[in-house]
């Protein structure tokens, strides 16, 4: 067993000690004075407001109605599962394990996140598996066995090299700050303990969630595109011999809809001009040719631009096939035209922006939804795309896929097809990365322009395009410079972009609005200032626009001072020159998983909790979790069938009763309710005080048994019965279940009073409770319980 030792602080080297730590704490004492000079009279007439207000919180600080606001805060972030009977719940999951396996063997290389030692430079945070977060200080022999010397927050220790390799995780943070709250503490784990667990729920809440999706869409079912003699004929027009890869890529997709029933999610990774189009033209002209839409969404109008233009002239043998650009450069006219006839159904193919996600765009009969470029899309748009996936074919296209895209391919819950074979006459790109200065960029620039070229100049800000441009026309004075950026009057935009793809401009000043789609063969250098600002991801699709034909084309990476660039934007750029070589953009983007924003990997929600043990520990249990996802599915039970052999059978008063329209049908009511879902019976109690105000204590504890079996029943529990200080739950979850359930857990009480047996859940009280009491602490037990819900598969 690999463990850390501990080293005495008197046989440490003074450089090797731990920093001393200050732990300030301020204490502040709120005092609210009556400085606003109120009249008695008011306090008079605010008798009966404060009166109800003290209703108000009494009502809301009672246990069922926390427990409500937990179910409602719950059904706001999802839609409850659709019901499934066990049988085809075991399909679906059959399903979804061989589709994770086919997604797992694609992973080539280690799957491991864990660090190589002699990569780590002295001050690096590293994450040890069993004690945390840690400070690495450096590699030393010690009575000739090499160490790793490791830094807490109480001491020193030393692991083997060897052992190091195989426990020691990076710690990666999901922004620029890489600096760890605090340092693990070697003789107390506990926290460190807590913190993990802490992240294993949180991952175990995103697998349930791609689970669910993976499954509702597994669900969904459309007829199988006919094979056509049509095909053919279009294959026949492709100009080029097909790499390896996209002849892959090609048979996929042509599988997902001719041979299966479910819609397709594939996406397809490919490197810029490696042929990712014409995937896409042949998945278009499938579903076309079968009488549906197909839609083209792009980041940008350029790209939609430059997506129309190949598209008309591939379809342009086919004069029944029309096809048409939704932009905002068309008058208001123009655009009302084109969205009648993608109603009507006289427009098959429509290419776009954002736009044509609105909701002005009603389709015909869509059948297939082609996305470029889904990472550069806002939060609002790829939740739109997301409803698209559970009805119709989309086809993904991206050169550096968005990392929870990466994760979804290589894990499974996604169809991927990778083109990283270059076309034969394709040459490498040749990256400089260097210090800023006017004779490099001159000299660049003159390069290219000898010998018959073009040239893009990018800066990140549409601030100091015009001071580049004068630099420029000084230097260049009877060299045609334009600028282009998205602020621009519609027409001036398109007619610069136009011009420069004809070869009238030969200079473009411009920002990164064309990191994505221009596709100019005599454009084979590419200057960007200021690298710094831009994401890994932008520089490679930037770089990406030159190097299209078969000259070698050059991309001069300039950057300020060094001293000035923070780690990250550092890290970034060394990962851009380590990947240029053709055909990096998918290896790119998992080394950009540990760089770039977490946010826009499984949403803000959780960058606390990946921050708790870093981003590598953070994949590596997701991987795990993945793998074992059968494992956490709970199996609910029949709420008729669950026992509560408890004899509690509380009266309810007299007046009560009175005030009470129709009492018997209101009991009814409440148990029709409970039978239904835990959403129906929280629904019921409010609209129950709503109209009555808050119940007596005999009608809150029968209120009290209906949640319970409720809850029971949707945690697997058919039983529940007590024994002198015994609470015994019997139940049909297994131990993998109990184990998170229990972790997530917030109650220290409940959670280390509960214990699995066989097919019992046991918990040992301190002592016998009266028959209300021990009710009110069932209650409590199972709403936690219950609120470990979300992290788990519910068919």
């Amino acid at each position: 067993m690999a463990l850390l030792l501990p080293i005495p602080s008197s046989t440490c080297s003074s450089s090797y000690r731990p920093a001393a730590s200050r732990v300030c704490r301020v204490w502040g004492v709120l005092k609210i004075h009556n400085s606003l000079g109120l009249s008695d009279s008011v306090s008079t007439r605010s008798k009966s407001q404060k009166k109800r207000r003290e209703a108000a919180v009494e009502a809301e600080s009672d246990a069922i109605s926390i427990l409500n606001e937990r179910i409602r805060r719950e059904q706001r972030k999802e839609s409850p599962p659709t019901p499934m009977e066990a049988a085809e719940a075991d399909k679906y999951l059959e399903l979804v394990k061989q589709q994770q396996q086919r997604g797992l063997q694609k992973l080539k290389g280690d799957l491991s996140y864990k660090v190589d030692p002699y990569t780590l430079r002295s001050g690096d945070y590293v994450v040890h598996k069993k004690v945390g977060i840690g400070r690495f200080v450096g590699i030393k022999f010690d009575n000739a066995i090499e160490y790793v010397f490791i830094e807490y927050a109480d001491g020193m220790a030393k692991l083997p090299v060897k052992q190091a390799s195989r426990l020691l995780y990076r710690y990666n943070l999901p922004n620029e700050n890489k600096k760890p709250h605090t340092l693990s503490k070697l003789n107390d784990t506990s926290v460190w303990e807590r913190r993990k667990t802490k992240g294993k729920i949180a991952i175990q809440k995103m697998v349930v969630d791609l689970m669910e999706l993976y499954l509702h869409r597994l669900k969904q079912r459309r007829p199988p595109y006919p094979l056509t003699p049509a095909m053919a004929h279009f294959v026949s027009q492709f100009p080029y011999e097909p790499t390896p890869d996209q002849k892959q890529a090609f048979i996929d997709v042509d599988k997902d809809l001719t041979g299966r029933e479910t819609p397709m999610d594939r996406l397809i990774c490919g490197d810029v001009g490696f042929g990712k189009t014409e995937v896409a033209l042949r998945a278009i002209f499938c579903v076309v040719s079968a009488g549906k839409q197909a839609m083209v969404l792009a980041p940008t109008i350029v790209l939609a631009k430059q997506h129309f233009e190949v598209i008309s002239q591939r379809f342009s043998i086919y004069p029944n096939i029309n096809v048409g650009l939704l932009s905002r450069f068309q008058t208001k006219s123009e655009k009302d035209e084109h969205l009648d006839m993608i109603k009507n159904g006289h427009l098959d193919i429509i290419v776009g922006t954002h736009s044509l996600l609105g909701s002005r765009v009603v389709y015909n009969n869509l059948g297939l939804l082609v996305v470029d470029e889904e990472q550069r899309f806002g939060v609002k748009q790829k939740e739109k795309i997301a409803s698209f996936k559970t009805s119709v074919d989309v086809l993904t296209l991206s050169a550096t896929p968005i990392p929870r895209t990466l994760y979804l391919a290589l894990t499974g819950f996604r169809d991927a097809s990778l083109i990283s074979t270059p076309p034969p006459e394709r040459v490498p790109i040749r990256t400089h990365l260097s210090a800023y200065s006017k004779e490099k960029v001159l000299s660049a620039i003159k390069y290219e322009l000898d010998r018959g070229g073009q040239v893009f100049y990018v800066l990140p800000r549409i601030k100091g395009l015009e001071e580049v441009m004068d630099f420029l026309e000084q230097s260049f004075p009877d060299v045609e410079i334009a600028i282009a950026h998205g602020k621009q009057y519609s027409k001036q935009l398109e007619e610069t972009m136009e011009k420069f793809s004809q070869g009238e401009i030969k200079i473009l000043t411009c920002t990164n609005i064309v990191e994505s789609g221009l596709d100019i063969q005599n454009a084979n250098t590419i200057i960007i200032q200021d690298v710094q600002q831009f994401g890994l991801a932008q520089l490679y699709q930037l770089r990406g626009r030159v190097g299209r034909a078969d000259k070698e084309a050059h991309a001069h990476l300039f950057y300020p001072e060094k001293s000035l660039l923070t780690d990250q934007a550092l890290e970034r750029l060394a990962a851009l020159e380590e990947c240029c070589q053709l055909g990096q953009g998918f290896q790119l983007a998992e080394r950009d998983m540990g760089i770039r924003g977490f946010g826009t990997i499984f949403g803000e929600q959780q960058t606390g909790d990946v921050g708790n043990v870093g981003i590598d520990l953070f994949f590596e249990m997701l991987f795990e979790s993945l793998s074992k996802v059968d494992e956490h599915r709970v199996v609910s039970v029949p709420y008729w069938s669950v026992e509560i052999d408890m004899n509690i059978n509380p009266h309810l008063p007299s007046e009560y009763i009175n005030n009470l329209e129709n009492p018997m049908e209101i009991i009814h009511e409440a148990e029709r309710a409970a039978e239904k879902d835990i959403w129906s019976l929280m629904q019921y109690t409010e609209n129950l005080r709503r109209q009555y105000g808050k119940e007596p204590h005999s009608m809150e504890i029968l209120l009290k048994k209906l949640y319970v079996r409720r809850m029971a029943a949707d945690i697997g529990i058919t039983k529940i019965y007590a024994s002198g200080k015994m609470v015994f739950m019997k139940t049909v979850m297994n131990k993998q279940v109990f184990k998170l359930i229990t972790d997530s857990v917030v109650s220290d009480v409940h959670r280390n009073s509960l214990v699995f047996e066989g097919d019992q859940i046991k918990a040992e009280l301190l002592l016998e409770l009266p028959r209300e009491q021990l009710l009110n602490w069932i209650f409590q037990c199972l709403a936690e319980l219950h609120a470990s819900l979300p992290s788990l598969i519910k068919y």
